[in-house]
């Protein structure tokens, strides 16, 4: 009788790490997504904002769409409009791309995996960039 309680025990705690493993890797590939997605909307802000400087510049007002109505706006006012939009985007991204990491490392933990090297390393600020710069002039 020992031998059937210790293998319903091992199952159970199998089926546990295996529904801990999917539901960590259900959480990577979901971040994944939401950075496609709005990966996919930043860029047809950007189209829109080419658009706007391109094709559009001789006239004062542009038809915008808000759900499922056209409305006439200012040129002016549409820009600066995207342009929020497009800062809150990437701001969203960037905090899904941290969140992103941390996640990938949780499954690593979970499966008995290392944790990837190199893989929270973060790109230099424009401001760090320049300093670096004017030290290597020097």
């Amino acid at each position: 009788m020992g031998d059937t309680a210790m293998n319903t025990e091992d199952s159970q705690r199998v089926l546990e790490f295996l529904t801990q493993v999917e539901e960590a890797a259900e959480d990577v590939l979901t971040t994944k997504q939401q950075i496609v997605d709005l990966d996919l909307k930043r860029n047809k802000n950007r189209e829109a904002l080419n658009a706007l400087r391109h094709d559009l510049s001789n006239s004062e007002k542009v038809k915008v769409c808000f759900g499922n109505v056209f409305i006439k706006f200012p040129t002016n006012k549409t820009t600066e409009m995207i342009q929020k939009d497009q800062e809150q985007l990437d701001k969203e991204i960037n905090d899904l791309h941290k969140e992103l990491k941390a996640k990938v490392n949780q499954l690593n933990n979970i499966q008995g995996k290392p944790e990837l090297r190199g893989y929270s390393l973060t790109s230099l600020s424009s401001d760090e960039l320049k300093a670096i710069n004017n030290i290597l002039k020097r």
